[in-house]
């Protein structure tokens, strides 16, 4: 087990890309995840294939799109005996441990559910912990349970852990994570998921919290291009956004400075990545559940044995590609049916034949299927009631929209109406309807707009 690495996870919540130091941000907000790829590996174009909490967590820990689950809501859990990278990485001798968020646990809208199980305030019982037997200390929906400066988790027995008077919740967090690295005794490697809620909104209190003073420190924000002009709450809302990014990147420094003082950085593989981005209620009513860059983008940065170098990798990945680059990096192998490719190939320039496109669910908001390309964005709509209540998908779809981004990165225009594309979009169909049938859904017939 000696030449196994250590693997550690830190996962963000809503969080853009470009609110890195290394993806263009041009205030000083993320000096040790912009360290963290000059020493690893920075993926350039990175998605999301669902852009809501629960679904691209239920994702990540199976290795299969949402619809394949099925959890493609939130509030629907992970169906007991459904296998998670935990299972997978126990089984060859890790110590597979979760802090923070699950939101994989509850079980309220979930059709045909009799007896629902809503975990929001409750601690999840072992059987919902998605295989993380070793350690847990977590909340399902973490926002329901804590603000920026008060709150708890719930540990393995189910017992509350307060937050300490005055600590603001990114900080606890990582206070929890660092307690959990110092008690390793290196009899087995760690595989370790930390789940940050930030730099999500404050569900009840309808506002991003950063750290205490941050609309100040944060107030000469340059507003990111597709924000600037629009609609929206990101005038009031960004500077706290921002406070929340810094304070993550703080605490991913206290977290390397831990694993370099224990001395496990050498052999311990660091990804840093979010669940989806934030439009700031420019699309549509809320902040994500749309095809957007603004939604669909994330930051991923990933450090240690097979990600050294400071390389950049402009190929478009997913987070689908993590469960299996997880699982190679612990020497377990790829399930046949997890759906994503091992990120080891791209990192060290050997991703012949990696596809040029990334896929994307959209649910809660409407029922939708986008895929991106290096050039092109094309995603459907279900028309209201035409979808499967439990999978999220639809035997029809309307096309919705059609971006350029080599002349539009914003996505300000869109070309779906345009008769010159009409050739385009029927072969982003086909690709969209081949996409589908891999993954098990019914064969769609996908109508132009006005249709």
């Amino acid at each position: 087990m000696a030449d196994r690495p250590n693997i550690l996870f830190l996962f963000s919540d809503q969080q853009r890309w470009d609110t890195l130091g290394c993806y263009g941000q041009p205030l000083e907000i993320t000096p040790n995840l912009d360290r963290l790829a000059s020493e690893g590996v920075l993926f350039e174009h990175a998605f999301s294939p669902q852009p809501v909490c629960g679904p691209t967590r239920a994702c990540l820990q199976t290795g299969k799109y949402a619809s394949e689950i099925p959890c493609t809501m939130n509030d629907v859990g992970l169906p007991i005996g459904e296998k998670t990278i935990a299972h997978w990485l126990s089984q060859v001798g890790y110590e597979v441990g979760y802090i923070g968020k699950w939101h994989l646990a509850s079980d309220f809208k979930a059709p045909g559910v009799r007896e629902p199980y809503y975990g929001a305030a409750h601690p999840v019982p072992p059987e919902r912990r998605g295989g993380y037997r070793d350690f847990w200390l977590a909340a399902d929906v973490l926002e329901f349970t804590s603000h920026g400066y008060d709150g708890h988790m719930f540990d393995v027995e189910g017992e509350k852990r307060e937050f300490p008077p005055g600590r603001y919740r990114v900080e606890v967090q990582t206070d929890w994570v660092l307690e959990y690295l110092s008690t390793r005794t290196g009899e087995r490697p760690f595989f370790l998921f930390a789940s940050y809620l930030e730099p999500h909104h404050q569900n009840d209190h309808k506002h991003y919290e950063g750290p205490r003073g941050s609309k100040d420190r944060f107030r000469d924000f340059v507003p990111p291009s597709d924000l600037a002009g629009a609609e929206g709450d990101w005038r009031e809302e960004y500077p706290d956004y921002l406070g929340c990014c810094h304070s993550l990147d703080e605490n991913v420094g206290r977290i390397l400075g831990e694993l370099a003082r224990l001395g496990l950085e050498e052999n311990t593989l660091v990804i840093y990545a979010s669940d989806h981005g934030s439009h700031f209620r420019t699309r549509n009513s809320e902040y994500k559940r749309s095809c957007h860059e603004a939604s669909i983008r994330v930051p991923l940065v990933v450090r240690g044995p097979g990600f050294r170098g400071g390389g950049s990798v402009r190929e478009l990945v997913s987070l689908m590609d993590l469960p299996p680059t997880v699982l190679a990096a612990g020497g377990a192998g790829q399930p046949p049916s997890f759906r994503g490719r091992p990120l080891q190939a791209p990192a060290s320039g050997t991703a012949a034949g990696w596809p040029g496109q990334v896929f994307v669910q959209i649910s809660e908001s409407h029922c939708g299927r986008a895929v991106r390309t290096e050039r092109w964005k094309y995603s459907l709509r279900a028309p209201e009631g035409a979808a499967d209540a439990i999978h999220r998908h639809s035997p029809v779809y309307v096309e919705d929209c059609l971006y350029d981004l080599a002349g539009d990165p914003h996505e300000q225009t869109n070309l779906v109406g345009d008769p010159a594309h009409q050739r385009l979009r029927a072969e982003l169909a086909d690709r969209l309807r081949e996409w589908m049938r891999e993954i098990g859904e019914p064969e769609a017939e996908i109508r132009p707009r006005g249709a």
